[in-house]
């Protein structure tokens, strides 16, 4: 069958007539129903015509169709499908002709106008909303170094989803300003259809079936809502559920680490089960990607591996303080491919994992977070060792970061070349604040070093010379030249002392001075 279309709108269906095919016999009737609308003020009449038992419409007397028992519908004769389409003739003529006068033009045009307005203003909301009201709703209990990584995220995926909505909408509102216009709206009809049919046609196969870019779509939504509330859960676990059993931190974000991976990789196959993928025709797709993995991807598959070992081994945790590749700092997060680590510069590191099992790694809150720091200090000789010993731990009980158990202790070294030299040892539980508390012990000391007469003293070193006679004479030619050089200075010196002669008191050459 083939459709009767009028200005882009499909009337009614016919179908084949004895050596005419459908397609021919609409050809014809649909360029007679475009060149009669053509004309707006002069009137279309539409009748029946009797001819040889069938009815045949025509159009201001002119042949436009012939129904036939082909193209009825079940339960009626050709007459009363006839008279049911000469009605759908006659509305849809009126209308066509009304859609090409003026006065209609105008109200379309102001339409357009009022419909991209609309576009515009519908785009500038949107993007007030998304960046004012969504963006304040980032959780604000992570770090600084989280929050930027998911403002970052956040902006990016705000941009996208964007960006699809107004090309969405510029989209509805061409479409809907075409079809005001009978002239585009054929056009537009014919765009719509084959869009439509292109997303929701089976294009996609994957296993033993065929899906739709719409359905693809849609499965894709589906997967990112998976990982959101992932993400969600997890965030909702360690603070809710984990914060209350009274775990370490470290092993609160192991254990939320594993949900959450277990999560999705359940959850995956649950969606991917119930949208009928059949998962046994992945298995060729599987081993090409373990291949891949092993062979390109061999730097990402030893970062995940070390990631994992991490994970479940535990060397290292949420929350200790360690010190890798030269870097100090608390470690904030552990992923399978790196881990970030935030300095006492407030900078966000992110190393390898790899790096972890492969190099030395100082962890100073493994497996307690207390430490011990030594302090070097160095008295002059003659000092009295007692007053320096109790100098050094006055100096070390006074701060309230240092541990009273274990007590500090001071250690004589031994003698340098120009002090005595000790070691202060003091067991502090914040390794993080050693830098700090090393600066006050060295403020500390000096004080009470001042204050009990105890010198603090410069390096010193001794120089020795010795004087020899030149090992080689000098060459006849080098006593020549000094020679030369001796006998021009004297006449350069004999010279200016002959002009310093000639000069008066007040500056005047002699020869120049007036008789008298």
């Amino acid at each position: 069958m083939a459709p009767i279309i009028l200005d882009g709108r499909h009337l009614f269906k016919i179908s084949n007539s004895g050596a005419y095919s459908a397609e021919q016999r609409a050809e014809d009737t649909n360029y007679v129903l475009k060149q009669t609308v053509k004309t707006v003020d002069v009137p279309v009449l539409v009748e029946i015509v009797d001819t040889n038992g069938l009815p045949v419409i025509k159009l201001n007397g002119r042949h436009l169709l012939t129904v036939t028992s082909e193209d009825t519908q079940p339960g009626r004769t050709v007459q009363q499908q006839a008279r049911t389409w000469v009605g759908i003739l006659q509305t849809a003529i009126k209308q066509a002709q009304e859609e090409r006068s003026s006065a209609y033009l105008r109200y379309a045009f102001f339409l357009s106008v009022a419909c991209m307005l609309l576009t515009i203003a519908f785009s500038w909301t949107l993007s007030r909303i998304c960046y004012s009201w969504l963006r304040p709703a980032l959780p604000r209990e992570v770090s600084d170094s989280q929050i930027f990584l998911q403002k970052t995220g956040f902006e990016l995926g705000v941009k996208f989803i964007l960006t699809f909505i107004r090309a969405v909408a510029w989209l509805a509102c061409l479409i809907y300003i075409t079809n005001l216009f009978p002239q585009t709206r054929e056009l537009s009809r014919g765009v719509s259809d084959v869009l439509i049919f292109s997303l929701s046609s089976p294009m996609v196969p994957l296993g033993n079936k065929s899906y739709s870019f719409i359905q693809i779509i849609f499965l894709i939504g589906l997967f990112i809502s998976l990982l959101i509330f992932s993400k969600n859960a997890k965030r909702l676990l360690r603070s809710r559920v984990l914060g209350l059993t009274g775990m370490s931190r470290g092993a609160q974000e192991t254990v939320a680490q594993i949900a959450h991976y277990l999560l999705i990789f359940i959850s995956t196959l649950v969606l991917l089960q119930i949208w009928g993928l059949d998962l046994s025709s992945l298995t060729l797709f599987a081993s090409v990607l373990g291949v891949g993995i092993g062979l390109g991807l061999q730097g990402i598959a030893k970062e995940f591996v070390s990631g994992l070992v991490i994970i479940f081994e535990r060397p290292i945790q949420v929350g200790d303080f360690v010190e890798v590749a030269g870097r100090v700092g608390t470690v904030e997060r552990i992923s399978v491919r790196s881990t970030e680590i935030r300095t006492v510069d407030q900078i966000s590191i992110f190393v390898p994992n790899s790096r972890f099992l492969e190099s030395e790694v100082v962890n100073w809150s493994y497996p307690s977070p207390r430490s011990r720091l030594k302090i070097p200090v160095r008295v002059a000789y003659g000092s009295n060792l007692s007053i320096v010993q109790q100098a050094l731990i006055d100096a070390a009980s006074e701060h309230p970061d240092i541990l009273s158990e274990p007590v500090p202790q001071v250690f004589c070294q031994g003698f340098g070349h120009s002090s005595l030299r000790f070691n202060l040892l003091v067991w502090i539980s914040e390794p993080r604040k050693q830098f700090k508390i090393k600066s006050d012990l060295y403020f500390r000391i000096d004080t009470i070093l001042r204050d009990r007469q105890i010198e603090v003293p410069l390096p010193q070193y001794d120089l020795n010379l010795r004087t020899r006679s030149l090992p080689v004479e000098p060459s006849p030619q080098f006593q020549d030249s000094l020679t030369q050089l001796s006998q021009d200075l004297a006449l350069w010196l004999q010279h200016k002392a002959q002009e310093t002669q000639n000069q008066t008191p007040n500056g005047i050459e002699k020869s120049d001075r007036p008789e008298q």
